[in-house]
This record gives C-alpha cells, sequence and structure tokens, in this order.
C-alpha cells in the first residue's frame, strides 16, 4: 500500500498506509518523485507552535476559531515532484507520463482533479531538485510583488532563509537599485552577498539606524523570518510612509512588535503577502510566472539537505536540531 507522512502530534511522525480509491472521472494521478521540505512553515507545524496546533481558519467566516482537534493528524508539505501515472476520463492534462509539480502535501502518490490543485508541467531541461522550490519561488514572487518596488529603490530583505535567498535575486531582477540582507547566519548573509545582494547585516545590528544615519533608508522592507523581532527591525528601517511587506510564518505572542514607534510616526504601510486560503491571487498565473523565473535563480546552494522518504522522521528531528545551517531539505522517494 501507498504511505504519506503524517503528523500525529508535537514533534511525532508516522508513515501511514492509505488505500488508493479508483480514478473518477476529470482526476489524476501521479506518483512521486521527490519532495521538498520547508524549514520555517513546516518545522513550525512540527515543533507545535503554529495557530493550527489547537485552531482552525474558517475560510467563510475569515477568523481562526479554537478547535483542540484541528492540529493532529495533519499532512505537511507543499512541494511535491512527481510523474503521471493515470488519468480518468475527461482529464486531458496533465498526460501519463508527464512530470508535474503541485502544491500537496509528502506522500507516495497524489490523486487529484485536473481542475484542482494548481499542477504545473515541468519542462525536460528543468531537474527533480530544483523543481521542489517552485512553490517557494512562487511565494517569494509573490512577496517581491506585493513589495511594489520602483526602478532603483533600495530593499532590505530580512531573514535569509530560501524564500529570502529568492527574494534578493527577485528583487534584482525586478530593479531595484540597493538590496540590503539581514540574517543572525553568516553563511546565509554571504550566500546574500554572492546571488546579489549589495550588503549584508547580522540581524543583531540596528539595522534601521545604520541604514538612516548613512542617508539609504529602505523604501521596502520584505520580512521572511517569521520572527517579530525582524518585523520590528524591518518597520525602524523604511523611509516615511515607507512599506513593509510581512511574508514570514509568524507565531507566538508579538511581545517585540512595538507599533507605537516607528510604524506610527513615520505613517508606514504593512502589508502580509499570501497566496491560497482564499485571497484573491491567481495562482496558477503566479505559479507560472515563477517557473520562467526559476531558470534564472541560482538555487543549487539552497538544497542543503537530502533524506529518503522512508527516513523522514529521522529527517525532520535532524532538521529541528540542526535549522541555523539547514535551507532547505529534500525527500526522496
Amino acid at each position: 500500500m501507498p504511505r504519506e507522512l503524517l503528523l500525529t502530534g508535537v514533534r511525532a511522525l508516522e508513515l501511514a498506509d492509505y488505500d488508493e480509491a479508483p480514478l473518477r472521472d476529470g482526476e489524476v494521478r501521479a506518483e512521486a518523485i521527490l519532495s521538498g521540505v520547508s524549514i520555517g512553515t513546516e518545522l513550525a507545524l512540527y515543533r507545535g507552535e503554529s495557530p493550527f496546533r489547537n485552531k482552525r481558519f474558517d475560510v467563510d467566516l475569515r477568523v481562526f476559531v479554537d478547535d483542540p482537534t484541528s492540529g493532529f493528524p495533519a499532512g505537511l508539505g507543499y512541494e511535491w515532484v512527481g510523474r503521471v501515472s493515470e488519468t480518468g476520463a475527461g482529464a486531458t492534462a496533465p498526460r501519463v507520463g508527464e512530470r508535474i509539480h503541485v502544491t500537496l502535501p509528502h506522500r507516495e502518490t497524489q490523486t487529484f482533479a485536473a481542475d484542482g490543485p494548481p499542477w504545473v508541467a515541468l519542462p525536460d531541461d528543468l531537474t527533480d531538485e530544483r523543481a521542489t522550490l517552485l512553490q517557494s519561488t512562487a511565494i517569494a514572487l509573490q512577496a517581491v510583488r506585493d513589495a511594489q518596488i520602483a526602478p532603483g529603490a533600495r530593499v532590505a530583505v530580512f531573514g535569509l532563509g530560501a524564500f529570502g535567498l529568492l527574494a534578493v535575486q527577485l528583487a534584482r531582477l525586478d530593479g531595484a537599485g540597493l538590496v540590503v540582507g539581514v540574517d543572525p547566519v553568516r553563511v546565509r548573509r554571504e550566500l546574500a552577498l554572492a546571488h546579489g545582494a549589495d550588503v549584508a547585516f547580522d540581524a543583531a545590528a540596528d539595522v534601521g539606524l545604520e541604514l538612516k544615519r548613512a542617508g539609504e533608508p529602505a523604501d521596502v522592507a520584505i520580512e521572511f523570518s517569521g520572527r517579530y523581532e525582524a518585523l520590528q527591525q524591518a518597520l525602524r528601517c523604511v523611509r516615511v510612509e515607507g512599506l513593509v511587506v510581512a511574508a514570514g510564518f509568524y507565531v507566538g505572542d508579538g511581545n517585540a512588535l512595538r507599533l507605537g514607534e516607528e510604524w506610527l510616526h513615520n505613517r508606514l504601510r504593512m502589508v502580509a503577502s499570501l497566496q491560497g486560503w482564499g485571497v484573491p491571487v491567481d495562482r496558477r498565473a503566479l505559479r507560472t510566472s515563477a517557473l520562467e523565473m526559476l531558470a534564472r535563480l541560482q538555487t543549487d546552494e539552497l538544497l542543503t539537505h537530502r533524506f529518503t522518504f522512508d527516513d523522514a522522521s529521522r529527517a525532520y528531528a535532524s532538521l529541528d536540531a540542526r535549522r541555523v545551517e539547514a535551507l532547505r531539505a529534500t525527500l526522496a522517494y
């Protein structure tokens, strides 16, 4: 029987068997090749730090509601690469034998409606490994679009994990005149400089004060780390009526966020960057653009850890223990 990876409790994973129902009209089935593990979002869920541990998001009411049963069991992952093995009547695309990327969890097969989740057919010259960064590129691209970067603008990117390093490159391609990277990890700062940043600050620095003393406040800041301290520093570094794009997966209480300071006194704007969950973003068009951009980006250094699907439980424990050095992992089927 095929297996799927389930989060059954805090830091508890299981490879569980599941049954494959016969294909219905319009459905597609694919066999897994490789899937990508997001160090940020997935590890927050794994550690039980996200609101989904005891709440669910009501997409009709657009609010989180208490639900102690919502957290477990749950699937993890959204960077799944596989090959189509079967199609139901009426499903003309994707075709049998075609490699695809689909935003579904880690499991050995996927069955979905051809007009359902936004699958993408992968070109032959795109490796499986690079393809596991497609949705991450779409997330970074959405954040850069939300940043509304004007030609020559000064852009600060906080959090130089996979998303931030992709955003550094996309901001440069979008016409940024100055790109500043911020992260506590030296290796990540060095990667940012190699990938197009002009300068990289340690997150321990008072980035906002340093940029403003140099006469170069950011026009826009994009925050990916999901840390409220970084979001506060992003607000601190932009100019009067500047923009901050909050693109991280924020967990816990925002005690470090001080909205009575720069956010208020500089009349700043702050926007949440998100796709999915019923927000008005054309995800198919976004992913098509991300696929085109992916060919122009440096990604080899982003895939830092590789595991087999059989070893998924050890993989998450290892990534949790070594989160500073990890950028992105893959599970091979």
